[in-house]
């Protein structure tokens, strides 16, 4: 939530010459999103990326964002976004913060130990982002692959399990912290093959929109 300046006593008008009181206009809030390459959104354009389409819904809903920024890379695991946070200038008055951060940890053999300590690391370091307001900071979970093309000749079940396995990890740390958690994987494991970018790995539009469309409903 944005606070005014005004000054206890004061109202948030302002009168024009002629005598009318008119609004003093509202500053858009702010969205920033933490993640890899299903943040940045590998194989869409950017207005199909999810933060970008969570924006574009709640304008429709009358709630003004502003752009989201963005810090993801394609390829990262939990370790690299935190040293992407330790080297960037992040304010800490962000109206939603969003963190999905784990498929390269699973893909790459990484520990689940790793995995959680850096995870708490990285939620602690998104609810700072937030102003400390935990309810305006949303996890959502890990993607499953698996169903994938890319996976073809994959031990899938594997894969599936270990995701599962990442995603309980997440979901018991964001839940103990009070902040939003939010159930993607099963949109992921869907067989629509409109829900896969053409790259054979990566969500469609159309599946980030539904992501867009959850997100929305909870910051709404």
């Amino acid at each position: 939530m944005l606070l005014s300046s005004c000054k206890k006593g004061e109202d948030s008008t302002a009168v024009n010459n002629s005598g009318t009181n008119n609004p003093t206009p509202t500053a858009a809030k702010k969205f920033l999103a933490l993640g890899d390459s299903y943040t940045i959104g590998q194989s869409v354009s950017e207005a199909d990326r999810f933060p970008n389409q969570t924006v574009r819904l709640l304008k429709e809903k009358g709630i003004d964002f502003s752009q989201p920024r963005i810090i993801a890379t394609t390829g990262w695991a939990t370790g690299d976004l935190l040293n992407a946070t330790n080297n960037t200038n992040i304010q800490t008055d962000y109206d939603a913060v969003t963190l999905l951060i784990g498929v390269n940890n699973q893909y790459q053999g990484r520990s689940q130990a790793e995995y959680r300590a850096e995870f708490s690391t990285l939620l602690n370091r998104a609810i700072q982002y937030a102003g400390n307001k935990v309810k305006q900071v949303y996890v959502l979970s890990i993607p499953d692959y698996s169903v994938t093309p890319f996976a073809a000749g994959s031990d899938k079940p594997r894969i599936a399990r270990e995701i599962d396995e990442f995603n309980a990890i997440n979901k018991e740390i964001a839940l103990a912290a009070g902040v939003h958690y939010i159930d993607i994987t099963s949109i992921s494991r869907e067989t629509d093959t409109a829900l896969i970018a053409f790259d054979g790995l990566h969500p469609s539009g159309k599946q980030y929109g539904r992501w867009a469309e959850m997100l929305k409903q909870i910051i709404n």
